[in-house]
Order: structure tokens, then sequence, then C-alpha cells
């Protein structure tokens, strides 16, 4: 595994994500197949963990899942809970992520495979609903928690949090020592997959933390996986873009007047680092394989 820390944003110095490079006998313990055009399943090594039938209009998908799930993270001890300090602060954030880095690099029941990843801060937030509860009114909002059975609507219930198992209750004894940590400000980060067959995050590890956050009204922070645009998409991307800044400038260098050029010429150079940008950190398709017969 390649690993490359990227910032937070193009006029920041600070640690955004983590990015990630798979080499081509990396397979999946843990992968999306689908059949028939519109089945989804989920499996991890033999086991499904969830499957699902998207509507013959696309409008949603009905799932359904197991108690089978597996998470591919070791359980975090306290005492290393405890040694990452700062919390919340950008390097807070890339130490975890390289800590998750490593144990999804190791596992075999993950869903890393060949190609390019981002281990990122950014939680896409389509879905956030601003409520008056706090924090943990805004991610029961979010959490397709209706176990085991479910229905996403496309339209209306996208960009949604989904557990890979049931949430366990406030009252759990994972959550009651999650809780004190998450007291003392030291909660470590929820680690998500976004599953795009779905439209929606999935629970990598983190059920019982996300639980102990929630129930002491807390922001949770978040680690996003996702897979990155491939270098084909990147190339593509990025002579798109400069095609564009071109164009702009040559406008901008023509023979009519310009009110502010200067300002133009510095929106213009700012959104090209911005799309730069954007192509190693952007969301891309999940990969899925054809379902075994």
């Amino acid at each position: 595994m390649h690993r490359t820390n990227l910032t937070a944003a193009i006029d920041s110095e600070s640690w955004g994500s983590l990015g990630l490079e798979l080499p081509p006998t990396t397979e999946p313990g843990l992968r999306p197949e689908t059949a028939n055009g519109n089945l989804i399943v989920l499996s991890q090594g033999s086991d499904v963990v969830l499957s699902g039938k998207v509507d013959d209009d696309r409008c949603g998908v009905e799932y359904s899942r197991t108690d089978h799930y597996r998470s591919p993270i070791a359980p975090l001890r306290a005492a290393e809970v405890r040694s990452v300090t700062e919390h919340g602060q950008p390097s807070w954030y890339a130490r975890w992520a390289h800590r998750f880095a490593n144990a999804l690099d190791s596992s075999t029941i993950g869903p890393l495979h060949e190609g390019r990843w981002v281990l990122s801060r950014r939680l896409a937030r389509e879905g956030m609903t601003p409520t008056g509860g706090g924090p943990a009114d805004q991610w029961r909002s979010l959490l397709l928690d209706d176990h085991p059975d479910g229905y996403i609507d496309w339209f209306d219930g996208s960009w949604g949090v989904m557990p890979l198992r049931q949430m366990p209750p406030p009252d759990d004894p994972r959550v009651k020592a999650y809780r004190k940590h998450a007291q003392k400000g030291i909660l470590p980060p929820v680690l998500l997959w976004w599953f795009s067959g779905l439209n929606c995050h999935v629970i990598l590890d983190g059920h019982a933390r996300l639980g102990a956050a929630i129930a002491e009204n807390r922001e949770p922070a978040v680690l996003v996986l996702s897979r990155a645009p491939s270098e084909e998409q990147t190339r593509a991307g990025t002579e798109k873009a400069l095609s564009t800044y071109h164009l702009t400038m040559s406008l901008l260098d023509g023979p009519h007047p310009i009110t502010d050029r200067q300002g133009l010429v510095r929106a213009a150079s700012h959104l090209l680092a911005t799309q730069l940008h954007s192509l190693k950190v952007d969301y891309a398709p999940t990969r899925a394989w054809p379902r075994p017969r």
C-alpha cells in the first residue's frame, strides 16, 4: 500500500485526507456483488452481510441485513485511545487514519481492492437535516437503523448512514465505556465506507462509538473510506479543467476592456485549484463484482 497525506483544502496546510493506492494483487474480503440488473449483495468471505433489490423504476432499494458482519478493525484498546492526543485536530485525524489504514491493509475481511482510495474527514452532508435537538437528533435522522430490513428512498433518503449490524443500546457495556471517552473528549472516530450502490455510507467500524456519541448528544468524529477517481479519470478531469482555465484566460487577455480583470484571474485560478484538488479526494463509484451463480 502506498500512502499520500493530502491537505484539507487548496489554501490550507492542515491534514485533510489520506490517499491510498493498492497493488493489483489486492482482493477484497468485503465486496459488493450484483445480479439480474437489480440485485445487490454485500458479501464477506462466504457470508452474506446484506442483500438488496433495486426498484424497477430505480427510485429506491429494499434491503435486508444479516447478523454475519465482522469488523475488519481489531477492538481499540483504552490505552491506545488515550495515547492519541489533541482530539479533533488535523493531526489527531491523521493518526487515526493511518491506524485504520494499517488495519484495513492487513485484514482479509475488509473492502480494499486494487486502485486508488481515500480516507477523508469529509462526510457528505446532503442527507443531514438540521434539527433543534443537536447532534443526537441529526445523527438519528441519518441512521438507517430499521434492523434488519428497510428501504432507501433515493429521492428522499439518500446519503444516510447504514449500520452493518444492529446498533447497540445506550446501556450496552461497550457503549457505556465509550460514553466515558466521549465525556472526556477522546472518543475515536467512526469509520464509514461510501457505498455508491446504495447511495449511502455504511459503518465499517464504530457502531458502539457512534451509539456513545448519540447517547451523549455529541458530534461524532468520522473518517470516510471511499474509492478515489482512477488515474484515467484524474487525467481526463485535469485536461478538462486546464482547457476551461486556458479558455477563460484567453478571453480575459482579449482586446476588449474587462472590469476587475485581476479579480477574475484570481477566481479562475482558485476554481482550477479547487477542481484539481477535488480529483484527489472526491467519492468515486463503488466497484461491484458479478454475483456467483
